[in-house]
């Protein structure tokens, strides 16, 4: 497992991300749904207008009151997109003060929970690394060294070494004795 996923500067920084990108959902949310409502609004505008212009061009009796009934609802609905405009427009600025107020707001404890983080990962990975450093040593040490004692003794591990070397200074007395015992012309081979 991760060894950061459970510790508290972990946790406060998730808490802290969480909260932001919470508050900047909100934000944007709110944004979505004025633009949705502005639409809504712009939609309801221009049905109602087209069923004025429609009730006026039906009730017109000669082609000339036709023409100016068109041109009579030409104007408003111009007029009303260019305010259906000023209002997006004024819905796009309000989004971007909003959202710089929720950064602003959250990135100093976001800031400060992302340093604890980088620091607590510095010092736990200095931490691993430097046991990993000592562990290797020691398997180095006594890869090298294989009689060496990890308490610092430096005797055989085994006890039967002492008998083993009283044993070769015997053979070889005896292999310089049984020299003596050769007739004196004859050569060793």
């Amino acid at each position: 497992m991760y060894p950061f996923s459970q510790t508290p500067a972990v946790r406060s920084h998730m808490d802290a991300q969480t909260a932001f990108l919470n508050d900047m959902s909100k934000s944007v949310f709110r944004s979505f749904q004025q633009m949705c409502d502005l639409n809504i609004q712009l939609v309801q505008t221009l049905v109602e207008e087209s069923t004025l212009a429609g009730k006026q061009v039906l009730s017109a009796d000669r082609q000339t009151e036709l023409i100016s009934a068109a041109a009579s609802r030409a104007q408003p609905t111009t007029e009303k997109l260019r305010a259906y405009q000023q209002h997006i427009s004024r819905l796009a600025a309000e989004s971007q003060v909003e959202m710089a107020r929720v950064t602003e707001q959250h990135v100093q404890n976001t800031t400060r929970t992302a340093r604890e983080l980088v620091d607590e990962v510095a010092r736990t990975t200095a931490e691993e690394t430097e046991r990993s450093i000592r562990n290797q040593q020691e398997a180095l040490r006594s890869a090298a060294d294989p009689f060496k004692r990890t308490d610092g003794d430096a005797r055989p591990a085994s006890s039967g070494n002492g008998d083993m070397g009283r044993a070769q200074h015997g053979a070889q007395q005896q292999s310089a004795g049984s020299q003596g015992n050769r007739p004196s012309g004859a050569a060793a081979h």
